[in-house]
């Protein structure tokens, strides 16, 4: 059986007792703000065992502190089947209208180059099994452009430069405190770091001038040369984000279409 908050938080030394105000958000979980004395965290509980494509707790966990350690997310304090229990971090988290702000691709940029250079997590990312998984649980996606986003999955090589990388990079999961950190690594594994960037590109639908900016920021201003890998990216996690879309009971129909019209309008 699922355990309370309460009965998680009395078996951590220095925890028990403490306040407890539920978030939202949550869409795999139920997410609690923790506060006891000057101390202050989140606590997760999961409404299912996890299943791939997310990581374990734990190995969620491996990730974090890893990227905790970097000055890249906050610590984990706890991670167990089911429950998760990190500090809570005060800043700002970011919105769709941050990344228009002068410097903050910049500041992005620089923020994954550590991110991408900190050790493999021993973990790869396999875009074909991720798109299968969706596919095999579709709600509302047409046939045929779900056959589509699954060819494209398939087609996709496993990168020669596999780094540790975020995988979910999406502007609710940014914050500032004021250094940047990033949220939430249910997805984190080694994988191309151009899927980072392009998490980036065409969740948040940047400019081609922004593109630019951002990518000769990660390059050292050589990011045109590079261009076409990201376009590849770019054009995945589109596919990928089509299937998981359609793969949600609570979907949006209209933010579907949307996103399937720019695949085939721009990656036909």
């Amino acid at each position: 059986m699922t355990q309370t908050p309460e009965q998680v938080l009395a078996d951590i030394p220095g925890w028990d007792g403490a306040t407890l105000s539920e978030l939202s958000g949550g869409l795999t979980n139920r997410t609690w703000r923790v506060t006891k004395d000057t101390k202050s965290g989140v606590l997760k509980i999961d409404d299912e065992p996890r299943e791939a494509p997310f990581n374990s707790r734990c190995d969620e966990a491996y990730v974090q502190n890893m990227a905790c350690k970097a000055g890249l997310a906050p610590q984990v304090i706890l991670a167990d089947s089911g429950l998760y229990f990190t500090e809570f971090t005060e800043g700002v988290v970011w919105t769709r209208d941050c990344l228009d702000k002068a410097g903050n691709l910049e500041m992005i940029a620089a923020a994954l180059k550590r991110l991408h250079a900190l050790p493999l997590t021993g973990r790869s990312f396999d875009a074909s099994v991720a798109a299968k998984l969706y596919a095999d649980n579709l709600k509302g996606l047409e046939p045929d452009v779900a056959k589509k986003c699954v060819e494209i999955a398939a087609r996709m090589r496993v990168p020669l430069n596999l780094c540790c990388c975020h995988n979910d990079l999406v502007a609710a999961n940014l914050i500032t405190t004021p250094e940047l950190m990033f949220l939430d690594w249910e997805y984190s594994s080694d994988n191309d770091p151009f899927f980072d960037l392009a998490t980036i590109v065409e969740h948040h639908e940047l400019s081609d001038q922004q593109v630019t900016v951002f990518l000769d920021a990660y390059m050292g201003g050589d990011g045109q040369r590079w261009r076409a890998h990201l376009e590849q990216q770019r054009k995945l996690y589109l596919a990928l984000l089509c299937l998981w879309m359609g793969s949600r009971s609570n979907g949006d129909p209209a933010e579907l279409d949307s996103v399937a019209l720019r695949l085939a309008t721009n990656y036909s």
